[in-house]
């Protein structure tokens, strides 16, 4: 392993973590993802419909497979890749397992209420690749770097949840310059913070990205072809319910969650002040 004197300027650039290199990584996905949308634009009239294989693989696979590319060659280049995807330091609580079996609960209720006849085989492939490279890409920003980041800035665990959170947040807001409107948009962003932050949570209980991965990964297309191609039943209708239920829970533990942090750091201050009886 190199050591910080054998480490380029580009990587000891980032290894001194600060906010606002979290908010410029994060920005500079959305600049390179959002121009290789754009370049996909000619291939429109040939695609056919968004109910069409080929606009999910052309639209909306490629442009993230670039930006997941990306990622994969920025983690390379500063020496965070192995580390990323090894056991993480920070332990979890078992509450913070709500978060993970809600958001699977819903994904498989939505799974279980999609009329894959109607739907096709080769559409819902495309799907389930799609969420994957989604999943990958998201998170190895969002709960590996901007949370790498903010953990070698010295930030509280608080700190790191909400950022992390935030800029997930921040990459779906672009979507109001790309013709989405305002009230949707914001709407988006109330959902995905909070589904950010049950991913942090999921990475903190868990101690391994591969979990929010996975996670995100069946999310998106559950909601996608749930919702292009619902089958008619009862489970559907509760399956819609899944944004709403995630926000609602979001809210609970994020309470919780600075509950709990704030007595750990009042223990451990007592405990800094009073060493002989923390012993």
């Amino acid at each position: 392993m190199n050591t910080t004197a054998q480490r380029s300027g580009w990587a000891r650039f980032w290894d001194h973590g600060r906010w606002w290199k979290a908010l410029v990584l994060a920005v500079g996905y959305l600049a390179i993802y959002e121009p290789a949308s754009l370049l996909m634009a000619p291939f429109v009239p040939y695609i056919g419909d968004e109910d069409s294989t080929s606009y999910v693989l052309v639209l909306i696979v490629v442009p993230v497979l670039i930006g997941g590319l990306v990622l994969v060659g920025f983690g390379a280049s500063v020496g965070w890749l192995r580390s990323t995807f090894e056991r993480q330091p920070i332990r979890g609580r078992g509450w913070m397992w709500i978060a993970i079996v809600v958001v699977l609960l819903f994904n498989v209720l939505r799974f279980a209420s999609i009329d894959y006849s109607a739907a096709g085989f080769d559409w819902v492939a495309a799907w389930l690749l799609a969420g994957l490279v989604i999943g990958f890409s998201e998170e190895l920003l969002t709960r590996g770097y901007v949370v790498r980041i903010m953990r070698s800035s010295g930030h509280s665990e608080v700190a790191v949840g909400l950022v992390s959170a935030a800029l997930f947040a921040l990459l779906h807001g672009s979507n109001l310059f790309t013709g989405q409107a305002l009230g949707p948009t914001l709407l988006q962003m109330v959902y995905t913070f909070f589904f950010g932050f049950c991913m942090y949570l999921a990475l903190r209980v868990t101690r391994t990205i591969v979990a929010p991965i996975l996670l995100h990964a069946s999310t998106d297309p559950s909601i996608f072809m749930q919702g292009t191609h619902p089958a008619v039943g009862g489970i559907g209708s509760l399956a819609q319910l899944g944004n709403i239920a995630v926000v609602l829970v979001g809210v609970v533990l994020l309470i919780v969650f600075l509950i709990s942090e704030r007595r750990i750091r009042h223990h451990d201050q007592i405990m800094l002040s009073n060493p002989v009886r923390g012993s």
